[in-house]
């Protein structure tokens, strides 16, 4: 009879919400990803009433960008902008969509890329992960996994 032997985890096997919870507290707690000073003060898209209330979510949208970028290859800031984008609701007037605001998700990018967590596609079409990356991504979400179902 073979031995069961373990495979990795990957970003895959975890359920988003657990790796993404996990992946904004590395970020927080790590000194390369820094809070930007208009976090506080800005709205995340056009259709947005107010700014965030979570002082962390900065951080959890950084880690569900992270993880939109591992799972498609070659996304950009506009196919991000429609995956946050919402319904604009106009009072009496019928609801339309609206993206979201390019330059949240442009800085989540470009922070990501100096981490070397992302890099640019060659030719100019969206960004994928890095080797070194996709390995630190694997790492937390493993842990993740480990942290849940060891508890059972």
């Amino acid at each position: 009879m073979a031995e069961f032997e373990p495979r990795a985890i990957c970003v895959r096997d975890i359920s988003a919400d657990d790796f993404i919870k996990a992946y904004a507290e590395h970020l927080k707690n790590s000194d390369k990803f820094e809070l930007p000073v208009w976090a506080d003060t800005v709205k995340t898209s056009v259709a947005k009433e107010l700014a965030p209330y979570g002082e962390d979510w900065y951080y959890i949208r950084a880690a569900s960008i992270a993880r939109k970028v591992y799972l498609r290859p070659g996304t950009g800031v506009g196919g991000l902008q429609k995956w946050y984008g919402g319904t604009y609701r106009r009072g009496t007037r019928s609801e339309h969509f609206r993206k979201a605001a390019s330059g949240i998700i442009r800085s989540v990018l470009l922070q990501l890329e100096e981490m070397r967590v992302i890099e640019n596609v060659p030719g100019g079409k969206g960004r994928r992960m890095t080797r070194v990356g996709q390995q630190d991504l694997d790492r937390i979400a493993g842990a993740a996994y480990r942290e849940k179902f060891e508890d059972e």
